[in-house]
């Protein structure tokens, strides 16, 4: 029986183990980790024959070595024993990768960038749902890619959010069709420099059939028709700064397609059609649109599919309202860009909850944001010093470390009464894993808190 190690005991290492299991595969299931609730998943797969290690790291020292290693999204590819494993020979791949070998005879939009991904993946899963087709979201959200190879029936299409990390571990994944929504410096800890970033969110774009930009993005804009010439472009701008002859665009309220050969454009949705808020989002949209077009999705399916979407967790979600105040969950802004565009979209001036685990990143249009949106701050995070600190170098004094989500809730609902302002938004510009496991757990807390405290006051 051929061995495997899967690397992880996340949703995705799981998908995994017992993806691999039902392929005949003898399993070891490693994580570095240990807690009562590992524990609990250790000993429900061990019961489906299925090893779990925990507190262990993968060890290629031993004389059973696996014929296949297969790494979860979080664990960095360049780690010793990866490098050490594809130099001896043993097939290396992430989780993503395992999950086309098995769904490739379905068709795949894979949707990666720096921000706006998982609007983009809930947007176009929504239309093809609507459509009345079998298109689960997966990836970076809904299921693990695994969890939909496992699934009994084979999908009509793939909608899967794939970040670098995954499109680094992947070496035949080539979707029909490939969305880049925005590139920003992000990860750099991980991926080195900008260009080796670009260059791995470039693979995948180059292995899709169909490839759609975001050309209001201004790194991707840079790029161009040059580098790619057979793409599909989007702007919010109108036709005239539609990059070369095809692509999607907003033109007096409309979604407009101009596709090749026909020259003449087609108005497809009201743009009005979105609810959710903030110019990002029309991008999104225009993005959304194109992938369902390109998949001969009719415009009346968009526009129902459209007109019914309310948006995505822990993404500018709006949880309650209390005394007149918003208090919104964007705890998926976990750099200084998406957090930026959290300030931009709701109304001002707002209540800031920010920080958490910093990531490398330039801070300067964040925190202009700051001084123009932001009546007060409060910090919680391994961050809260460093940002008190730069907010101080810009003449920004009206912030608190207040340190946990605990503390931030409540302080923010009374700053909200003191200075009258109608919104408090957590949009944290950090990663979450200094105090959660990620920042879904994040969003929750901060959701939970936010309920408590309205229902109680």
């Amino acid at each position: 029986m051929p061995k495997a190690s899967v690397i992880g005991l996340g949703k995705s290492g799981i998908a995994t183990a017992r993806l691999l299991k039902r392929e005949g595969w003898e399993v070891v299931l490693t994580d570095s980790h240990t807690s009562t609730n590992l524990l609990q998943q250790q000993e429900q797969l061990a019961a489906e024959g299925i090893t779990v290690k925990l507190g262990y790291s993968l060890d290629l020292n031993s004389r059973d070595l696996s014929d296949l290693i297969v790494v979860s999204p979080g664990v960095p590819w360049d780690i010793p024993v990866l490098v050490e494993a594809r130099a001896l020979g043993i097939e290396t791949i992430g989780e993503m990768e395992l999950a086309w070998r098995h769904l490739q005879s379905s068709p795949w939009v894979g949707i990666t960038g720096t921000n706006g991904k998982t609007t983009t993946t809930a947007l176009i899963a929504a239309i093809f749902q609507a459509a009345g087709l079998n298109a689960p979201a997966c990836g970076n959200i809904g299921y693990a890619a695994c969890e939909v190879a496992l699934s009994e029936k084979l999908p009509d299409w793939v909608i899967a959010e794939i970040s670098s990390y995954q499109i680094e571990s992947s070496f035949t994944l080539a979707p029909r069709i490939g969305i880049w929504t925005t590139f920003t410096p992000d990860h750099l800890a991980r991926h080195k420099t900008l260009e080796n970033y670009y260059n791995i969110k470039a693979k995948l774009l180059l292995n899709s059939h169909f490839q759609v930009f975001n050309g209001d993005d201004p790194y991707l804009n840079k790029m161009g028709i040059s580098h790619w010439p057979d793409a599909y472009w989007t702007s919010v701008k109108g036709e005239d700064f539609l990059l070369g002859k095809q692509g999607f665009y907003i033109q007096d309220g409309w979604v407009v397609e101009k596709l090749e050969p026909n020259p003449t454009p087609k108005k497809v949705i009201l743009a009005s059609a979105l609810r959710m808020v903030g110019e990002h989002n029309r991008q999104n949209l225009l993005m959304a649109v194109a992938a369902a077009r390109l998949a001969g999705i009719e415009p009346h399916t968009i526009d129902t599919a459209i007109r019914q979407f309310s948006g995505v967790p822990h993404r500018l979600e709006h949880i309650c309202t209390w005394e007149g105040i918003d208090f919104i969950n964007d705890s998926k802004a976990t750099n200084y860009d998406a957090s930026e565009v959290g300030l931009v979209s709701v109304n001002s001036p707002a209540i800031l909850i920010a920080g958490g685990e910093a990531k490398p990143g330039d801070d300067t249009a964040w925190l202009n944001q700051i001084q123009a949106k932001a009546a007060a701050v409060l910090l919680i995070g391994n961050a809260a010093s460093a940002f008190a600190q730069r907010l101080q170098e810009v003449g920004y004094s009206n912030y608190e470390i207040v340190e946990t989500m605990d503390k931030a809730v409540p302080r923010s609902a009374e700053l909200a009464q003191q200075y009258q302002v109608s919104v408090v938004l957590l949009s944290p510009a950090c990663a979450s894993f200094d105090q959660y496991p990620n920042f879904e757990v994040r969003g929750e807390d901060f959701r939970n808190l936010c309920l408590a405290w309205s229902a109680a006051h």
